[in-house]
């Protein structure tokens, strides 16, 4: 059964948390604080901890510097990912991204169709790989981080989910790089 846990013992990552906002300050990003309760909860380590504005320029920096950094596993973003003309979030992490992983924004809007209806047509979550490090954007709302993160996340970002999982992946992620 997915999801299910098979004999492996529990391995943490360590997991860098993005807000972006042009509003949001450490005291008031909920959604930022969503993510790192669930994933310490969960077990894993919080790499790095930054907000930034929705300047897409900022946001390529912000990955590029994470991405390169060898104490990062995984990026997840919050914010920035919705059809209006200041959400640059997924254009920026495509700018980044050497390879996409299109079932994770497929499968988000699916959960999230369950409990919002058609309005999760207006999410651009999306998700993918750079230099060895897994990329997520998810909308910016503490519900869509929890959605996120209890229906995905939380599964494949554990090396003892089965049938697979992004974690026993990742020796191999620089694979074309050598």
């Amino acid at each position: 059964m997915p999801g299910e846990h098979g004999q492996r013992s529990f391995l943490p990552v360590n997991i860098a948390v993005l807000t972006v906002s042009d509003t949001r300050t450490p005291a008031t990003d909920r959604s930022g604080d969503t993510l790192v309760e669930r994933i310490q909860a969960a077990g894993h380590r919080i790499a790095a901890r930054a907000i930034v504005k929705d300047e897409q320029a900022e946001i390529v920096t912000k990955l590029k510097d994470w991405i390169a950094d060898p104490a990062v596993d995984v990026v997840i973003a919050t914010g920035g990912t919705g059809v209006t003309g200041r959400d640059v979030t997924p254009d920026a992490f495509e700018a980044v991204f050497e390879k996409h992983v299109p079932g994770f924004g497929e499968l988000f809007r699916w959960i999230s169709f369950q409990k919002i209806k058609t309005s999760t047509i207006q999410s651009r979550a999306t998700a993918g790989v750079a230099n060895g490090t897994y990329l997520f954007a998810l909308p910016g709302s503490p519900g869509a981080c929890r959605d996120a993160w209890d229906d995905i996340l939380v599964h494949q970002l554990d090396i003892r989910t089965r049938p697979c999982n992004f974690v026993e992946l990742m020796p191999r992620l620089k694979e074309h790089l050598r």
